[in-house]
């Protein structure tokens, strides 16, 4: 146990100065006020609060967001590699771009995209 000694210290140490830090943080913040502030940097007055949940309309285009940035996730290091492998690494991307499409097609087929 004595050579455990300095690690608790340390954590110790650690877990007062983030304790603290929240406590100094409690007691010098101002809380501003909800209603009646502009938009920072000019601009329409807000319509609602900033911290409001987002209507469901958004999921689907936020899944084909985050579908089409996977595709670049993949394509990024596949341009270094297609040089060293030749055909098959073609033939892999256009795989994956077709099952990719093949989704989106479904979504589109399903209404997913539809705004109304």
């Amino acid at each position: 146990m004595a050579e455990f000694g300095p690690l608790l210290v340390v954590l110790l140490v650690g877990v007062g100065l983030v304790v603290a830090c929240y406590a100094t943080s409690a007691l010098v913040a101002v809380a501003p006020p909800l209603h009646g502030v502009a938009a920072f940097a000019g601009g329409p007055a807000p319509q609602e609060h900033a911290v409001s949940r987002f209507h469901v309309r958004w999921y689907p285009v936020t899944m084909v967001f985050l579908a089409f940035d996977m595709e670049m996730l993949f394509m990024y290091p596949w341009t270094l590699v297609v040089s060293r492998v030749g055909v098959a690494a073609v033939v892999e991307m256009f795989l994956f771009l077709a099952i990719l499409l093949a989704g989106v097609l479904y979504a589109w087929r399903e209404g997913a995209l539809r705004w109304t």
